[in-house]
């Protein structure tokens, strides 16, 4: 009997942790602050998963190279993986974030925000690297240059949507973002 009781305080402990995490992003995407990221994206097919747009962030090169400055190397220097950081963007009068220094705990603008990222594999990421949309829709993502987010208090990154040039919306209700 001791034995299903702790199987059963364990399974209750890992619903109320996975519930807070659904309830923790929930509030992210209905309170979180809106902001755009310019997209440089790849196009491809993953047989296995359906249609999707790999995503890259055009602040993301920018986050490079101020870790490769930060470091006084050129761009030629492979930046250690598995570091995690923060970047300070600007929105502009559109809303879109641009980037203005790698985080060194200088006080904020009105206008600036803190921005997790990640540095894996090589590369910078700062969010989703994949929008998930339904099988013969891709047509509809091509015109795509901006990632819609909300962003939490601690800089962390929800993509709700994807957008075009006039940051008009793009697609159906169907899609999603998968990280």
């Amino acid at each position: 009997m001791p034995n299903r009781a702790l199987v059963l305080l364990g399974l209750a402990v890992i619903l109320i942790g996975v519930n807070l995490s659904i309830f923790s992003k929930e509030t992210q995407l209905a309170e979180g602050e809106a902001i755009f990221m310019e997209l440089a994206p790849v196009d491809p097919r993953s047989l296995m998963q359906g249609d999707y747009m790999a995503l890259n962030y055009a602040v993301s090169q920018s986050v490079r190279e101020a870790m490769w400055a930060r470091e006084g190397r050129t761009e030629t220097y492979q930046v250690p993986d598995n570091q995690d950081g923060l970047v300070v963007v600007r929105r502009d009068a559109r809303g879109v974030g641009e980037f203005v220094r790698l985080d060194d705990g200088t006080p904020l603008a009105d206008d600036e925000r803190r921005l997790k990222f990640r540095f894996r594999d090589g590369m910078v990421k700062l969010a989703t690297n994949a929008f998930f949309f339904q099988e013969g829709t891709g047509e509809l993502y091509v015109p795509a240059r901006y990632g819609a987010f909300r962003v939490s208090e601690q800089g962390e990154l929800l993509l709700v949507a994807l957008h075009d040039e006039q940051l008009q919306p793009l697609g159906s209700k169907a899609s999603g973002a998968k990280e």
